[in-house]
């Protein structure tokens, strides 16, 4: 699919009416100096890159605008940024956060609320519903699904979280994800327990707990980031683990005798924080509202779903 500056212009021209206090991109604007950056916080890796080719640098070729990632090495991005505010040394402009880290009160305190940005988009029909909220704006939903090493197990695969959880009839260190978002590793041992999908929530985490002790012995990578998800599986620390469908998908694609079973993913959204204070804010809006408005959408669909609706009608070309 090419890149087309003056149909992507257009698109955002659309989109992009913002209220007081946002930009929004203008046929008569001037040249945007070459200092203007914007500074977001990545978890590196596979989701950076699809992020760059989809989205950074064609914004950057529209605007003129440098977007410096900054790779952090673990998915809990609230350490840093409190450490950040408090020194009163700004650095980072925007980060991504799952859907409930960034509606919770800590996260809230940290950023800004975007309820006026919003007003702009409650009516668009071509956005998933609730796709712009005061925690932030939905970059995309994306799957943690249960993935296994397919040369180790023969025609019987581990396709829930039972058999996840099973290790006589499915032996090998397992690896599950340790960062400030517990909520995916209590659900899979409740449904490994035996709990019914429609009556998951409230979790029961005395029980969720209590199933977790049995693993915990074979639990080889309580992993951080994607990337030691990734690496974990290239040298054997696991053959059965609870990783994000982005970092299956490329551990896939370079080769590596990985599947997965789709039967008990859990789907969960991730959204643009803008931190309070940052230095780049206009420039983080400017982006926020391209990110909602451009076609670009259609090209990362193939690998997690957008936030618009049109992408996931139409298949990239």
């Amino acid at each position: 699919m090419n890149f087309d500056p003056s149909r992507l212009f257009i698109k955002c021209l659309r989109a992009a009416a913002l209220v007081k206090g946002a930009v929004i991109f203008l046929a008569t604007a001037q040249p945007i100096s070459a200092e203007e950056q914007l500074v977001i916080a990545t978890t590196g890796g596979t989701w950076e890159k699809q992020m760059r080719e989809c989205f950074f640098d064609p914004f950057t070729a529209q605007t003129g605008i440098k977007i410096v990632s900054v790779s952090t090495a673990t998915s809990d991005k609230v350490a840093p940024i409190k450490a950040i505010e408090a020194g009163g040394d700004i650095q980072w402009d925007l980060y991504q956060a799952g859907e409930i880290q960034a509606a919770s009160e800590q996260h809230r305190s940290l950023n800004e609320d975007m309820t006026e940005f919003c007003r702009a988009y409650a009516d668009n029909t071509e956005l998933l519903p609730g796709v712009c909220k005061p925690s932030g704006v939905l970059s995309a939903y994306g799957t943690t699904f249960l993935a296994y090493n397919d040369n180790v197990f023969g025609e019987a695969k581990p396709k829930t979280w039972r058999d996840f959880f099973d290790v006589d009839r499915f032996p090998g260190p397992r690896a599950m994800p340790n960062f400030n978002d517990p909520w995916r590793v209590l659900a899979a041992a409740l449904l490994a327990d035996g709990v019914v999908p429609d009556k998951l929530f409230p979790l029961d985490r005395d029980r969720a707990f209590a199933k977790l002790a049995t693993l915990r012995p074979h639990v080889g990578l309580w992993w951080k980031s994607g990337d030691q998800s990734t690496h974990g599986f290239r040298i054997g620390e696991y053959l059965v683990g609870e990783i994000w469908q982005t970092r299956a998908a490329a551990l896939k694609a370079e080769g590596q005798p990985i599947e997965w079973s789709q039967e008990q993913a859990f789907l969960v959204g991730d959204r643009w924080a803008l931190i309070k204070g940052a230095p780049n804010r206009e420039n983080a809006l400017k982006f926020l509202s391209y990110f909602l408005a451009t076609r670009m959408h259609r090209r990362s669909a193939a690998k997690k779903p957008p936030a618009r609706r049109s992408p996931i009608q139409r298949p990239p070309k």
